[in-house]
Formats: structure tokens, C-alpha cells, sequence
């Protein structure tokens, strides 16, 4: 198949999986077009049966702001018609699944027909979709996919909550790549971290308010004066100013490390004992299984689709928006008994292959395959 696949190319979880989805398609054989206005983040390397088209997003006089959605159309028309592309499917409602209509009903005009799978993942959902001055937009491009899917049940029940959704989604859930996440020997680099042996803790996320940062600083900052640790700190974003101010005034600064936004997230996860996910909101929680997959046991809240990868008391433990003090209290149980942290790592790693990218990619194949078999185009559309 000929697959043109729309992301942003940042360091979010849906670009991630945007990146990773097509890398993994391109080594099955199928050739894949990514369609955005900088090259993704992991695209890092050349890739066989990989392609990338970057979308014109110069100043224009006219304009405050630069007409990205009006670039972005039209370069899906010029690749699907040049490239002849068997479909396109798009990451993150808002604006892809708009503007893939738009370019849908340009290349129509022109006697051509490419269908469009629509992926969710999560806060185009939840947190902007819902926003009055996008829901009419969210729902109608939703609806006007030829196939939708979202990374978790929780967020499909989420979609049918907020929006009156007519198409069936179909939940695929994200997935690991265990040639790259996996356990390695680091141990020189965990000696440069914590050099008396402490315990590692770790996060990773773009530091947004919904991410609660914070109170993985707090559950460290309970952790630490039960047992010597460090806590990485990886990835950037709005609230690292306060998270630096916090640790300032807790007085972590000595074993906080902020290690900002890093590619090899890999080989920090190597040297981690516990990661910290103590999020408002995740559909599904990325950051997580990618600990998981290197054995990294996980500490949570039970938000949205954390329940169906992290199983409490088993591959780490859950709590409750907010709640510190048992996160806190979850972490030091798994850290104080290298016993019971290796159990837990090894429970990590068994429910982490459940979304092995091998188990995960024929599904997507499938689904493909349905959706170019059976989209037809009809007046309505």
C-alpha cells in the first residue's frame, strides 16, 4: 500500500506514534508518505520506502498568522494525485481531520477518491475538541472519515461522551518498538547518576499542567528522605520554570536533574528503577509502556487509559489524581526490596509485549485494507 501519513512532527506522543507506525509499515513493505511542515522528530535516520514532503508555511503580507491548514490541503492533493496514494490516514483531529476532508473534496472535483482514517490520541479529544470554538469542526470531520480509531477504550467512550459520532471506532492500541525499547547494560551511565547507588526515578513528558509535573517532584521529594535517590526530569515545556522553582524551594536541586528534551529516551530509561506518571489526563500513557518495555515499573494515576497498561499491584501501582502521599508510599514499597523491584520489572516487561509493534501492525494492515475495500464515495460526503 501507498500510505500518506499527517502528524505533527513534535515530540508528543501522537507524532510519535505517527513516526513509529510508518517506520514500521515501511520495513513490512509498504511505502510511506509523511506529510508535515518539519520532519518528525524520530525520523531521525534514512529509511527505506520512506518519504517526506514538507509543507510550505512561509509569512504571507496578508495574514497575521501564516494559513497552515490552506498549505497543508494543498500539499495533501499534490501528493495523493503525484504519489498516487492508496489512502491517507491523519494524527490528531484537530486540524488534520479537517483539512484531509478539505483536500478530499478537492482531489473528488478532480475525478480522484483517496479515503481517510482518522487516529485520536487524546487531548484533541478532551481538552481542545471540546472547546466550543472547534467542536462543530471535530465532530463533522470525525464523522466525515472514512475510518476512525483511537489508542485506548477509554477514549473511545470519551469520543461518544462528548461528540455525536455516527462512524464506529475502532480502538488499536499505541505500541513499542522492543528493538529499540528494551533493557540494556548502562550501568556506567547510572554510576554518573547516582554514584552511591541510589535509586533512579524518573519522568518524562512536554511539562504541560495536565502532566502535574509537580507532583513528581512531590512524590520524590517523599521518596528521597525514606531512601537516596535522583530524579531525571526529561522532556520541556510551559511549566518548567515552576517545577525549577519547586525543587528550589524543597530543596532537591542536588538530585534533580533536568536532562530536557532527548532523542535516545531509551537509554535513560535504562538506568531508571521507577517512572512517575502522575498525570490529570492520558488516553493512553506512551511514556509508560516505553518505561515498561525496559523494565521500568510504573507509578500512576488511573486516568483515562492508564488502566489498560499499567496493572496495579503488578507492573507498578495506580492512584488517584493528586494523591501524593500514596504514590509516594506505592514507590518506596517497589524501591525498598530489590526483590520485589525485580519482580515488579519483570511483570513490566510481560505486559509490555502485549503491544509489541509486531502484534500491533497487522491490525492497522487490516484495517487499512477494510477501509480501501469498502469506502465509497456517496453525495453526502
Amino acid at each position: 500500500m501507498k500510505i500518506g501519513i499527517v502528524c505533527y512532527p513534535t515530540y508528543g506522543g501522537s507524532g510519535v506514534v505517527a513516526t513509529e507506525l510508518g517506520i514500521g509499515l515501511a520495513r513490512r513493505g509498504h511505502e510511506i508518505h509523511f506529510i508535515t511542515y518539519k520532519r518528525p522528530a524520530r525520523l531521525s535516520h534514512f529509511q527505506t520506502n520512506v518519504f517526506y514532503h514538507e509543507v510550505d508555511t512561509e509569512e504571507y503580507p496578508l495574514f497575521e498568522y501564516a494559513p497552515y491548514e490552506t498549505a497543508l490541503a494543498s500539499k495533501l492533493v499534490d501528493v495523493v494525485k503525484y504519489e498516487n496514494l492508496d489512502l491517507l490516514h491523519v494524527h490528531y483531529a484537530i486540524p488534520h481531520a479537517a483539512v484531509a476532508y478539505m483536500a478530499k473534496k478537492i482531489l473528488l472535483s478532480q475525478g480522484r477518491y483517496v479515503p481517510v482514517v482518522t487516529t485520536l490520541h487524546g487531548t484533541d479529544i478532551t481538552l481542545v475538541g471540546t472547546h466550543k470554538a472547534f467542536k462543530p469542526v471535530v465532530e463533522f470531520s470525525i464523522n466525515k472519515s472514512d475510518g476512525v480509531t483511537a489508542v485506548s477504550n477509554s477514549l473511545r467512550q470519551q469520543t461518544h461522551d462528548y461528540f455525536n459520532i455516527t462512524r464506529d471506532i475502532e480502538v488499536i492500541h499505541n505500541f513499542v518498538d522492543f528493538e529499540r525499547f528494551r533493557k540494556s547494560n548502562k550501568d556506567h551511565f547510572k554510576k554518573a547518576i547516582a554514584p552511591e547507588g541510589e535509586r533512579v526515578l524518573i519522568h518524562v513528558s512536554n511539562f504541560r499542567k495536565v502532566k502535574r509535573v509537580e507532583d513528581a517532584v512531590k512524590v520524590f521529594h517523599q521518596v528521597r528522605q525514606k531512601l537516596p535517590s535522583k530524579l531525571l526530569l526529561i522532556g520541556d515545556g510551559p511549566e518548567r520554570r515552576n517545577i525549577e522553582s519547586l525543587c528550589r524551594e524543597l530543596h532537591l536541586c542536588d538530585d534533580i536533574r533536568f536532562l530536557g528534551k532527548q532523542d535516545a529516551i531509551e537509554e535513560l530509561m535504562a538506568v531508571a528503577d521507577v517512572f512517575l506518571l502522575p498525570s490529570e489526563k492520558e488516553s493512553f500513557g506512551l511514556a509508560a509502556l516505553e518505561a515498561m518495555a525496559c523494565e521500568v515499573p510504573v507509578i500512576s494515576t488511573n486516568a483515562g487509559g492508564l488502566p489498560e497498561v499499567n496493572i496495579h499491584g503488578e507492573t507498578g501501582f495506580m492512584s488517584n489524581v493528586g494523591d501524593v502521599d500514596d504514590m509516594a508510599k506505592n514507590a518506596i514499597y517497589i524501591l525498598s526490596n530489590d526483590e520485589v523491584l525485580n519482580q515488579f520489572r519483570a511483570n513490566a516487561l510481560e505486559q509490555a509485549r502485549r503491544f509489541d509493534i509486531s502484534n500491533i501492525l497487522p491490525h492497522y494492515e487490516s484495517y487499512y485494507e477494510t477501509i480501501i475495500k469498502t469506502a465509497v464515495y456517496t453525495t453526502t460526503d
